[in-house]
């Protein structure tokens, strides 16, 4: 069904990018509030542990708690915590605490510096994988202010001060993957897509930006493969539901596309998924009337 092309390609886009910076913020204040609770290390510096997060030494881990829960009930707050911490010798974890504050206020260009530097100041303190992570977080500030360039430099930059197989790695991927997309540049993305799949195979966004990458590019033996996957692994995410149906009508599975539609619309009705889902339901032939849908 042709006529269905434009529609999808313009409906979707700007939705997984919503449901991609909602699962970024999430994750990093999860992952900032894991590594100041993290059980310091004996002596020395700061391994990476089996799960990817970092031990804050214990010097640093109850003012660094205090700077992300003032940052959460006020990004102003935050910053200026951070702040008087740094100089009084907060480290790189109070220019952490800095960015986080700012991305909190969406500010994102105080909070691309301050993680910068932040990597910086981890990296001449020896501090390589900390310093991967920052730059990652860098990245994403970038990608959420819309400068796709600045946040590919940052993820290379992650990637290049190393981080150990496993989540962590495949979701910088899959972050600069992102920044590739919104560059034009396809392939280098689907490069990174591969390796994101690989190393984080459990992560449903995953499977849901390359099955819809996957579909933009025609690819839609590979996009059924990708979106079945995405759906196995989170079946209640209405953002999942409409590119299960997007990826169906494309493929002549017009009862999947329209059963996926209406589950994306039960699921989030009010989100920007839930109605794009609803438009495109509206478009189908009601099968007894033999209208075709409008363009």
């Amino acid at each position: 069904m042709p006529f269905f092309l434009p529609l999808l390609l313009q409906a979707y886009d700007p939705e997984i990018e919503a449901v991609m910076n909602r699962s970024r913020k999430q994750k990093q204040e999860e992952r900032a509030a894991a590594a100041a609770a993290a059980t310091p290390p004996a002596a020395g510096s700061t391994p990476a542990r089996e799960d990817g997060r970092i031990p804050v030494p214990a010097k640093f881990a109850a003012p660094f708690q205090a700077c992300l829960d003032q940052a959460i009930e006020s990004p102003d707050a935050g910053v200026a915590f951070a702040q008087k911490w740094r100089i009084e010798g907060g480290s790189f974890y109070a220019r952490h605490c800095m960015g986080f504050a700012y991305a909190r206020a969406e500010r994102w260009t105080p909070a691309i510096v301050a993680f910068e530097q932040a990597a910086e100041e981890a990296e001449r303190g020896g501090e390589m994988a900390q310093s991967a992570r920052l730059w990652a977080q860098a990245g994403n500030a970038a990608l959420a202010s819309g400068d796709a360039a600045k946040a590919r430099t940052d993820f290379d930059a992650a990637l290049a001060r190393g981080l150990p197989d496993g989540m962590e790695k495949g979701e910088v991927h899959l972050d600069r993957a992102r920044a590739l997309v919104a560059l034009g540049d396809t392939d280098g993305a689907r490069d990174s897509l591969d390796v994101a799949l690989a190393q984080a195979p459990k992560d449903p966004l995953g499977w849901l930006l390359s099955a819809t990458l996957a579909r933009r590019s025609g690819e839609l033996s590979l996009a059924q493969a990708h979106i079945a996957r995405a759906v196995q692994l989170s079946p209640d995410d209405a953002s999942v539901a409409l590119e299960e149906g997007n990826v169906a009508i494309l493929t002549d599975h017009e009862d999947v596309a329209r059963s996926a539609w209406q589950r994306a619309v039960r699921l989030a009705p009010d989100a920007p998924a839930g109605k794009a889902a609803a438009d495109n339901l509206t478009r189908l032939p009601t099968g007894k009337s033999g209208d075709k849908p409008t363009g």
